[in-house]
């Protein structure tokens, strides 16, 4: 398709004033995570990068949008062109399947931004008065802001505000093969599983 040069400038323009630069990632429920995962990654083929505990005192004490529950399983798993595609496991039984928190909701999405984008948006809701929790650092370097949609859909603006433009997302996440293995050990002690599963990481 041949492109006049005053379209190209206006695609640049307009590019060049986003706020996101895409998704960091996006973060499901599940209340299965060995199942969850082993889908995931062994048939859509996203490895995974990180899988952790979110830690105490974080769920219901200071919570700064995860699931309402200590100490859950959070995994990330590439989901290509440097985003992430994210499970909170929610204890079995607690919850239906609707909202936000439930099996198969929406618990936020996250926008990945750099560093001017981040100071961008924190400023445009500030001029409209719109209320919104942090920055708070979720990961060392790494600070969100969260907020409401008028669905009242939790979103979320990510960045590692030391790296400027150049946001690295799934880097920023990845574990060592030794530290992920501490965590899936307390999903699965098949081996051959663990292997499989962590063969991506080092």
């Amino acid at each position: 398709m041949n492109v006049s040069p005053d379209a190209r400038s206006v695609s640049t323009k307009q590019t060049g004033d986003l706020l996101f630069r895409g998704i960091h990632h996006l973060a499901l429920t599940t209340d299965d995570m060995l199942k969850t995962t082993d889908f995931y990654v062994n048939v859509l083929g996203m490895p995974l990068v990180h899988a952790m505990k979110v830690p105490e005192g974080v769920g219901t004490k200071n919570n700064r949008g995860n699931p309402p529950y200590e100490c859950i399983r959070h995994y990330f798993f590439d989901m290509g062109q440097d985003s992430l595609w994210a499970f909170f496991e929610i204890p079995k039984g607690e919850k239906k399947q609707t909202d936000r928190d439930d099996l198969g909701g929406l618990q936020h999405v996250a926008f990945a931004v750099s560093s001017s984008q981040f100071k961008g948006i924190q400023a445009r809701l500030k001029e409209r008065k719109l209320d919104f929790d942090g920055p708070v650092e979720i990961f060392p370097g790494i600070f969100s802001i969260y907020f409401y949609d008028p669905n009242d859909i939790r979103l979320e603006a990510c960045c590692e505000p030391e790296k400027g433009d150049h946001q690295l997302v799934v880097e920023s996440v990845t574990q060592t093969k030794v530290v992920a293995m501490e965590e899936l050990s307390t999903l699965s002690d098949d081996q051959d599983w663990l292997a499989k599963i962590t063969q991506n990481l080092s």
